[in-house]
């Protein structure tokens, strides 16, 4: 009869033996999981056409009013180029031409944004020509008289009053238009934001907030250098 000594180590035994099997075959089953998963897991390849699926997706989400905006305000930018054009040309103040070639870079930066949206949807998109004071819209069923009918437009005639101007005149002129110019495309935006479904489309709602600020923070400035053109003629 084995003693009570040996009988604890044959049982110690015992029990080292099953906690290693334990341990093993718990071992080999989580192995077996992780591989499993790993088999699962899509590659890096899926991971990205799953991205540009959904971003293809979100780009069908847009209303013919996002649609109109995008090609309205082409055609409004287009004109703010004219007008701006003519500062160097036309004597103005270093601050108007800092403020022209201001208007300038940005707004043809957003009618290229603008264009990329639409052609990204796959609708059509307005191609601008300018000549002189001559505006021409190319493209998304859009003629002369369709633009120049959008809020805060000028008329030619006005055009080629701004044209005329020198100096002290041109800046007065160019601020007094340039204001109604920027008011009515914030009008243009605000009709935007208050149809029902449109500005869903995360670019159309950062494009047109964007414009939103920017035309607001240039009325101000503008609103400003006008008043100190009025009160020096004044003195």
């Amino acid at each position: 009869m084995p003693s009570a000594k040996k009988t604890l180590l044959i049982n110690a035994l015992l029990v080292s033996t099953l906690i290693f099997s334990a341990c093993s075959s718990s071992k080999n089953t989580s192995s077996e999981n992780a591989s499993e998963q790993r088999n699962n897991r899509p590659s890096n390849a899926e991971l990205e056409e799953i991205y540009w699926a959904r971003i293809d997706s979100s780009k069908m989400n847009f209303t013919e009013a996002d649609v109109k905006f995008m090609t309205g305000m082409i055609g409004h930018h287009a004109q703010a180029l004219i007008m701006s054009r003519l500062a160097p040309e036309n004597g103005a103040s270093s601050q108007v031409q800092t403020l022209a070639a201001r208007i300038i870079n940005a707004q043809k930066d957003e009618i290229a944004s603008m264009q990329t949206w639409l052609r990204d949807r796959d609708q059509p998109v307005p191609e601008v020509h300018i000549e002189g004071l001559n505006l021409m819209i190319h493209g998304a069923g859009m003629d002369h008289s369709n633009h120049m009918n959008m809020a805060g437009m000028l008329s030619q005639e006005q055009l080629v009053e701004l044209s005329e101007a020198k100096g002290k005149e041109f800046d007065r002129l160019f601020l007094t238009y340039m204001i109604q110019h920027h008011q009515g495309a914030v009008t243009m935006v605000k009709t935007l934001i208050s149809t029902d479904g449109a500005a869903q489309d995360e670019q159309a709602f950062r494009l047109s907030t964007d414009i939103n600020v920017d035309q607001i923070t240039e009325i101000e400035r503008m609103k400003l250098m006008l008043n100190k053109i009025e009160s020096e003629s004044k003195d």
